[in-house]
């Protein structure tokens, strides 16, 4: 099987999406799948608004239809709902092309955090767009529960992966935390709005808040929070010392429909502190891993009796092989129903 995947999020970009769709490919190549990415790498690009290092194509269904058909791919997989995305499909049921959809970001949100655009909007947009599709893929059975709720139709499971490899218990501090005073609390991942990082700077915290990445927030907390610790953007083979120095991971996200990073941090013995809420509540399923709490500080404080190891057991059950299958059995069972109803009509 062929499968194309049409994405605005993917390489160089670093983030959820990119690195998802990564490990997806890696793990389905091992089953015996051939994959093709439609990126904004193969267009001519403009800066994202409020996002300058993320690059937007400029192609139209046309343009997009005409890379898709030169793959000539068993199945066509929408990842984002980007102008790629948006384009692909347009462009898919004109040319009786069967495509699944995933929901990797809570665009609605975060669309308001930036504009006076009110989130039903947004979602009725996403509604329309995804319904258009043979399947709905989402990381989460609360996300999916959410999703089906607000009048989105087929919604799959498709749960996320760690690489225990990369992502393992490392003896020694990095150079920039040696000299810090512990308890470390670590944040890692975009610095942006929507990611809620003011919720953890301003907790009243022992120790040391550790700040991993960059974005555009990040001037206005290093002003505003002088006392936590900015060490900016780590590649994926340099964050797992991080990881395992900190004593608690921090997720202050709302918003987010999972958080991959929360699964890399356990893989490398950090417990996790977070709000009891989607994302967080589908990842931290056992006490014993990480406390989840509306009060951010009291999970935080919580976290730190927590065990590294049963940390680093729980991440292990995650895993991109299991992941990439489970994809890969969506697609069958998406082409097969959508077959099943188009016969049926």
């Amino acid at each position: 099987m062929k499968i194309c995947i049409v994405s605005d999020a993917w390489k160089p970009q670093v983030n959820g999406v990119a690195i998802t769709l990564a490990n997806l490919i890696a793990a389905g190549e091992k089953l015996g799948v051939e994959f093709a990415v439609i990126g904004p790498d193969r267009f001519p690009t403009i800066a994202a608004p409020t996002y300058p290092e993320i690059r937007l194509a400029l192609a139209g269904p046309g343009a997009v239809g005409e890379r898709i058909r030169a793959e000539r791919p068993d199945h066509i997989h929408i990842a984002t709902e980007g102008p790629l995305g948006v384009a692909a499909a347009y462009w898919c049921p004109r040319n009786g092309e069967i495509f699944t959809t995933s929901y990797h970001t809570r665009f609605p949100e975060y669309v308001e955090a930036r504009w006076p655009i009110p989130a039903a909007w947004s979602y009725a947009a996403l509604k329309k767009f995804h319904s258009g599709g043979a399947g709905l893929m989402v990381a989460t059975q609360t996300l999916s529960d959410e999703l089906f709720a607000r009048g989105f139709p087929r919604p799959m499971l498709w749960p996320r992966g760690v690489d225990e490899n990369l992502f393992s218990p490392r003896a020694g501090l990095p150079v920039e935390l040696a000299s810090l005073p512990r308890p470390f609390f670590l944040y890692c991942g975009r610095l942006a709005p929507e990611k809620n990082i003011e919720a953890f700077l301003s907790l009243d915290l022992p120790g040391s808040k550790i700040v991993v990445g960059d974005g555009p927030s990040r001037a206005e907390l290093e002003a505003k929070f002088p006392q936590a610790a900015f060490v900016g953007v780590k590649s994926r083979g340099e964050l797992a010392p991080y990881y395992s120095a900190a004593d608690v991971f921090v997720f202050p996200s709302r918003t987010d429909t999972f958080g991959n990073v929360m699964l890399e941090a356990l893989a490398c013995g950090a417990p996790v502190a977070a709000y009891p809420v989607t994302g967080p509540i589908d990842v931290i399923t056992d006490p014993k891993i990480g406390v989840l709490d509306a009060d951010l500080r009291a999970a935080c404080l919580a976290a730190l009796k927590l065990s590294r190891a049963d940390c680093r057991a729980h991440a292990l059950r995650y895993t991109w092989p299991e992941s990439a299958k489970i994809f890969l059995d969506n697609v069958v069972r998406a082409r097969a129903d959508a077959l099943s109803r188009k016969a049926s009509a």
